[in-house]
């Protein structure tokens, strides 16, 4: 068997110097006996695969409300398209990818249902900034709940950083966070562009030369160009970071999706009811709070605090399902 004292040993021998050792953690809010087989980084992986938020993820909006067809990219799919990314980045730079991967697969937790509009509406109704860093940080400590019923998984200090700073001004302490911050953009950008070409909302010709001259023409050629800068430009340093021309190609992608796919686009249409169906809900829920899961308030006292948590963590088809419930009437037929 090859215990976690063994692999304790392998880190140190195989690892970068750069690489946060998982011996060398912070530990947890709660100190707790460790795993005879599993390192603290590859539980905390493991308390967020198995959590209730990482499995709504797969009915989440990425970009795009409620698209036709099966292809197109949900939180989930996000959040393992990033995984795999700063997996690939983390292996090649001898950094600790159990450490990349459990914050990976954490850092969307907190996003609303319907995406960016999701936030934008519970901003609106609630008068403070929405951040989904933070809501996915007390999704972790607060809002779920382990096997044994203790509120919060108990995540190590250095992936809740991550999964904290992963957008955002400040970055996170480990080179394995920063990995995840970079790869969370590498990934959006490329699969954002793919998902619009799909849909018809761009064409590969609208795709700006001064980017796609140094990126690449193809979806895989741009995310091997962006991967392969990053490690060169990161190896044997104690910053991950790219070069600057890639960097360039890479913003004005990023720009151009700002431009011509995330505002005022087609597939965008739709946000506009997405907002007022969740606002609606929060008025509902604080005039019903007896509606609340108990799970919601049986931590927060807060009401306000508690329908925010309860419609952040909620899924798109949940959402529009609670919304014909409550606000869409039901024929009534006379049985005689």
């Amino acid at each position: 068997m090859f215990s976690r004292v063994e692999q304790l040993e392998w880190e140190k021998d195989k690892l970068s110097d750069f690489a946060c050792l998982s011996s060398a953690s912070r530990g947890r809010l709660k100190e707790e006996t460790g795993s005879e087989i599993r390192t603290i980084f590859q539980r905390d992986r493991d308390r967020i695969i198995h959590s209730k938020a990482f499995r709504r993820l797969k009915h989440k909006t990425q970009v795009f409300i409620a698209p036709e067809g099966d292809h197109y990219r949900t939180r989930l799919t996000h959040t393992l398209e990033v995984s795999q990314i700063a997996r690939t980045i983390a292996r090649a730079l001898k950094l600790n990818e159990d450490l990349v991967e459990a914050i990976a697969l954490g850092h969307d937790l907190g996003h609303t249902p319907f995406g960016h509009a999701g936030e934008a509406a519970l901003t609106e109704i609630t008068g403070a900034e929405f951040n989904h860093n933070l809501q996915s940080l007390r999704v972790v400590d607060l809002i779920e709940k382990r096997s044994s019923g203790s509120r919060g998984l108990n995540l190590s200090i250095e992936v809740r950083d991550g999964i904290l700073n992963h957008t955002g001004s400040n970055k996170p302490f480990t080179l394995e966070g920063q990995i995840v911050r970079i790869a969370d953009r590498v990934a959006y950008i490329n699969h954002d562009i793919d998902d619009a070409l799909r849909a018809g909302i761009i064409s590969q010709d609208d795709l700006p030369p001064a980017a796609t001259s140094i990126l690449g023409d193809t979806h895989s050629q741009r995310i091997d160009v962006m991967v392969r800068d990053l490690i060169n430009s990161s190896w044997q340093e104690n910053e991950i970071k790219r070069s600057a021309e890639v960097k360039a190609a890479s913003e004005k992608l990023r720009s151009f999706l700002f431009e011509n796919v995330y505002i005022g686009s087609e597939g965008k249409s739709e946000e506009g009811k997405a907002k007022r169906l969740l606002k609606l809900l929060y008025e509902f829920f604080m005039e019903n709070i007896n509606y609340i899961p108990d799970e919601y308030l049986e931590f927060e006292k807060n009401h306000k605090q508690a329908v925010v948590d309860y419609i952040a963590g909620m899924t798109d088809r949940y959402a529009i399902n609670l919304g014909r419930k409550y606000f869409i009437p039901t024929p009534w037929f006379d049985k005689n």
